[in-house]
């Protein structure tokens, strides 16, 4: 850029500034950061004037004042050599510059308040078959994912630090289009700092059996209140359990048929699994998982066997579908695990609690309840995909809500 250049641009920001431009700062910011405008031959007043102007656009939230403290104290540094320079415009500026660090400091303090003493960290024990797949890599696998989608750019970025100036409809401007899904922190939390539950392989979830994944397949008759397993043989559709041969059309609306690929995240550890000589040990995962599959209802339950301890008198476990489930054409079940529950001997519950760190926890196994959304016949969930989050929440003994106005008379 020459000097003439940068000169006309600095102009058209300034104009911009004049007009309360909604444009004028992410503009006006970017020009700042990424040139030298003292070496593109703009006088200091010039220099002042954008970044006093910038500064002055800046969101009205605290969040933001580590910026603003930036640019005002770059101000400070230019006024000496401008014709600007008078003892009052300096105090004016240092005054400016002491309350903006006093907001923000005040703003940090809210924002970071001190852990209480006494406090303890909840331990979720696991157990699992491969824990460094769903502990480590899954995770990763998961973060990175979210990153990817919902990562925003860094015009964006450089757009949310202003919101002051009046709006007007200009859709086609990305200058200040920063309304993106990662700009809500509570969003992005519930994707980023999150425990999320994925498989190494595709799932494909359909209501006919055309064009299944190519690991297996399993079959379910499912409706409201009733589900059972099948399974197709010499062209006809038999009991799972017995084989007795049933007289269900292959088209019949309340079929599902779930099929898995082989394994494809290249960091499962496949040799953790127990293989067998007659199926590629790619295979050997996705069948066990699918051979432990499930159905409630008109829901899939998909059972990895992960099996998790806390202690339930302080905590409770909220299990839902991912929040981009839906995006790949399924639903997920809701759950809040609050204690040990379950359907089965009394000899499992007394074997759970053999060793000396069980006492007093609970457990349950987090599976994955899966079902088509309205008007879709098949989905297929990719692999390394989130597919559903666990959340730690406080039990319900621990909390309650109550009005305001019961604090008055405390």
């Amino acid at each position: 850029m020459t000097e003439q250049e940068a000169r006309s641009y600095l102009h058209y920001l300034l104009t911009l500034g004049l007009r309360r431009e909604e444009a004028f700062g992410p503009l006006a910011l970017t020009f700042i950061k990424e040139h030298d405008l003292a070496a593109l031959g703009l006088l200091p007043e010039e220099q002042f004037n954008l970044i006093m102007a910038t500064a002055q656009a800046i969101a009205a939230e605290p969040k933001r004042y580590t910026l603003k403290l930036e640019l005002l104290q770059r101000a400070l540094q230019l006024l000496p050599s401008t014709r600007y320079h008078s003892p009052e415009l300096r105090q004016d500026l240092e005054y400016e510059i002491k309350k903006t660090q006093a907001d923000l400091a005040t703003y940090n303090e809210a924002m970071k308040p001190s852990r209480p003493t006494g406090f303890e960290r909840q331990r979720l024990i696991v157990e699992t078959d491969i824990p460094e797949y769903f502990l480590d890599v899954a995770q990763r696998r998961a973060a990175a994912y979210y990153q990817n989608k919902y990562r925003l750019s860094k015009e964006s970025k450089t757009a949310q630090h202003f919101g002051g100036m009046p709006r007007k409809f200009d859709p086609d401007n990305p200058a200040v289009q920063k309304e993106f899904p990662g700009a809500c922190a509570p969003f992005m939390n519930a994707r980023t700092n999150a425990f999320h539950m994925m498989l190494p392989f595709d799932l494909k979830i359909s209501r006919t059996p055309e064009d299944p994944l190519e690991a297996g397949i399993r079959i379910f008759y499912t409706k409201m209140g009733y589900s059972f397993p099948l399974r197709y043989e010499l062209g006809k559709l038999c009991s799972y359990h017995d084989g007795q041969v049933l007289d269900i059309p292959l088209d019949d609306p309340h079929l599902l048929f779930v099929s898995v690929s082989g394994v494809k995240d290249q960091e499962f550890p496949v040799s953790s699994t127990e293989t067998s000589s007659h199926i590629p040990p790619e295979f050997t995962y996705p069948l066990a998982v699918l051979e432990h599959t499930g159905s409630l209802g008109p829901f899939i339950q998909i059972s990895c066997n992960f099996k998790v301890w806390f202690d339930a008198s302080v905590i409770s476990l909220l299990i839902q579908g991912a929040p981009d489930l839906h995006e790949y054409g399924l639903l997920g079940g809701s759950g809040l695990m609050t204690r040990t529950y379950a359907s089965d001997k009394v000899e499992s519950y007394a074997q759970s609690l053999t060793e000396p760190w069980q006492e007093g926890l609970s457990f349950n196994f987090v599976n994955m309840h899966l079902q088509l959304s309205p008007g879709v016949d098949s989905a297929v969930v990719p692999h390394s995909t989130p597919i559903f989050t666990v959340y730690p929440v406080l039990s319900r003994q621990c909390y309650r809500f109550e009005p305001k106005t019961a604090l008055s008379s405390l």
